[in-house]
């Protein structure tokens, strides 16, 4: 009996069409989108073309309905072509899943709709793991050094139990970072705003919405670490040195492969805990376990690429650099590594979490 790991008709076509718009319209703009801080009128219009801004949406208010595996594959293609695109293109992003998790239906529909038929408007997630914030059913006080945003229509902050939502008190200062350049890049302030949406006492609902939250932005590292990899082997096999293209030299041909390796287990991480989240199973430990496995891979695959190129992985006639940049970016959101192994190794202790958490830095 064997296995088919074929994602199927739908989801083809769904993996196709975030392909498809990754090649055609966002990739081809990377310098232009980092230069502007944002994305052009045009790449916006196909992406709303396409309608991946409500690929999870329930069916009940419009959306596409589809689940997490869904979502993996589509930030998987659209983190090869330019991550920083794709969250500033994701109106509702990975502030949905606090609203999925933790409000009904006509709650969610409130937040959510409006911003949708708003062209450019951007939800903001916030975790209780990016700052120092006073939460509480009445208002919200704090400050978050760097959001991958230059506009916020809606703040969701995530708590250990709960969450709240703003519309009102928020400001943004720009901040000129080096990664999601095409998202913009502000440190956030939200002044004793007031919640139009708040629940708490729900640890598993915050929970599920934190680990798909980790499945977004592993789906979206993975892309940046497949495309890294996959230039590099490019490169290798047409740059010739010593009477053959580079590629050929063991040492680099072994490099090559770890490479790849590494991005093909981060794959099987992310896709196997986004089936496990729509087989409403417990998935939490399991989406922890592969961003820090993507993270991980990330620390060998990005200076790898650069290491392959040599000195012109360092310039911007080649993509590499922008790979690292997006990467260490990446890394850094929903509290990072450290949160994300916490979390994995607490499960793993209660023999929750059978996969083991491998490392890939310094091999």
């Amino acid at each position: 009996m064997g296995f088919d790991f074929e994602p199927g008709e739908e989801l083809s076509l769904v993996q196709q069409t975030a392909r498809e718009l990754g090649e055609q319209q966002l990739r081809p703009a990377i310098r232009t989108s980092e230069s502007a801080r944002t994305v052009d009128a045009g790449v916006r219009r196909a992406w709303d073309g396409v309608g991946l801004s409500s690929l999870e949406l329930p069916q009940a208010l419009g959306g596409a309905g589809l689940g997490a595996v869904a979502r993996v594959l589509v930030g998987e293609e659209l983190g090869a072509a330019d991550p920083g695109a794709a969250v500033a293109l994701d109106t509702l992003g990975p502030a949905l899943y606090p609203l999925m998790e933790l409000a009904d239906n006509a709650a969610l529909a409130e937040l959510a709709a409006p911003l949708l038929r708003e062209p450019g408007a951007r939800a903001l997630l916030v975790t209780h793991m990016d700052a120092q914030l006073e939460v509480s059913d009445t208002r919200v006080t704090g400050w978050v050094p760097w959001v991958p945003a230059s506009r916020a229509d809606l703040v969701v902050v995530l708590t250990t139990d709960g969450a709240v939502a703003m519309r009102e008190g928020i400001a943004l200062q720009p901040v000129h970072g080096s990664g999601l350049r095409a998202a913009g890049g502000s440190a956030l302030q939200l002044n004793a705003a007031t919640p139009v949406f708040s629940r708490g006492a729900d640890a598993a609902g915050a929970a599920r919405a934190l680990g798909r939250a980790r499945l977004y932005v592993a789906s979206l590292l993975l892309g940046v670490l497949r495309q890294a990899s996959e230039y590099a082997r490019t490169y290798a096999q047409e740059r010739v040195a010593f009477g053959k293209p580079i590629g050929h030299h063991q040492a680099l041909a072994f490099m090559l492969t770890d490479m790849h390796s590494a991005v093909e287990l981060a794959r099987l991480l992310v896709q196997e805990a986004a089936w496990l989240c729509d087989a409403g199973m417990p998935f939490e430990a399991h989406a922890a376990s592969a961003l820090v496995e993507t993270i991980e891979a990330s620390r060998f695959v990005g200076p790898g690429g650069v290491q392959v190129l040599g000195g012109h992985g360092f310039m911007q006639d080649h993509p590499v650099e922008k790979y690292n940049r997006e990467a260490r970016a990446l890394s850094l959101l929903l509290g990072g590594i450290d949160a994300a192994r916490q979390d994995a190794g607490a499960a793993l202790a209660r023999s929750d979490l059978p996969v083991p958490l491998s490392s890939w830095e310094g091999e």
